[in-house]
């Protein structure tokens, strides 16, 4: 299964969500992963402003490393999780040396027109990117949903915040291509 992770490029700064991995760690090597980590393909790790993860399982926080200093913003549920529950991640990949978490507590407005939300259903302490936009609100929502029926049919609290926010697009983290909603059908009377 891909995992990709986002940039958004704002005029006050270039966000990127989650970092995906950058090798392969023997918990999880069973998974038979093959990482495509972003210093080595030709991604300019220096123009990042701010990271977002989305959550911390470790194909969200283990490119964390690289970037030493550069704000990550996560929920505090979120951090606190990963750093008391056994095999709730990769620990190490976590807090690396040079890592700086922003935490957060709820609802946050990164910069104008990007906000965090939290959307709990994968972890307790799940949160989505919400990209005002003109269309309609685009989301990355991280594993909050990992394949589109979990947004057809939405069954966890972070699922129907996103349904909830009637979204033009939602980009998830193991899908090439965003969800989006379908057209409600018409009948003709």
């Amino acid at each position: 299964m891909p995992v990709y992770v986002h940039v958004i490029d704002h005029p006050d700064g270039r966000v990127l969500v989650d970092t995906g991995f950058t090798e392969v760690h023997p918990a999880a090597a069973d998974l038979d992963p093959r990482p495509f980590p972003l210093d080595e393909q030709g991604f300019d790790l220096a123009s990042v402003d701010l990271v977002v993860n989305t959550h911390l399982h470790f194909d969200h926080c283990g490119g964390n490393h690289l970037f030493p200093g550069t704000p990550i913003h996560v929920q505090r549920r979120e951090l606190h999780d990963a750093r008391t529950q056994d095999g709730y991640t990769i620990p190490e990949w976590v807090d690396p040396p040079g890592v700086t978490y922003v935490e957060v507590d709820g609802e946050l407005e990164l910069l104008p027109g990007i906000r965090l939300l939290p959307a709990p259903g994968h972890t307790p302490g799940s949160q989505i990117v919400v990209i005002d936009d003109v269309a309609g609100p685009v989301v990355i929502a991280g594993d909050t949903a990992v394949w589109f029926g979990e947004l057809d049919d939405p069954q966890t609290e972070g699922q129907r915040l996103i349904r909830s926010l009637e979204p033009d697009q939602v980009w998830l983290a193991h899908e090439h291509e965003p969800w989006r909603p379908t057209a409600p059908s018409t009948t003709p009377e």
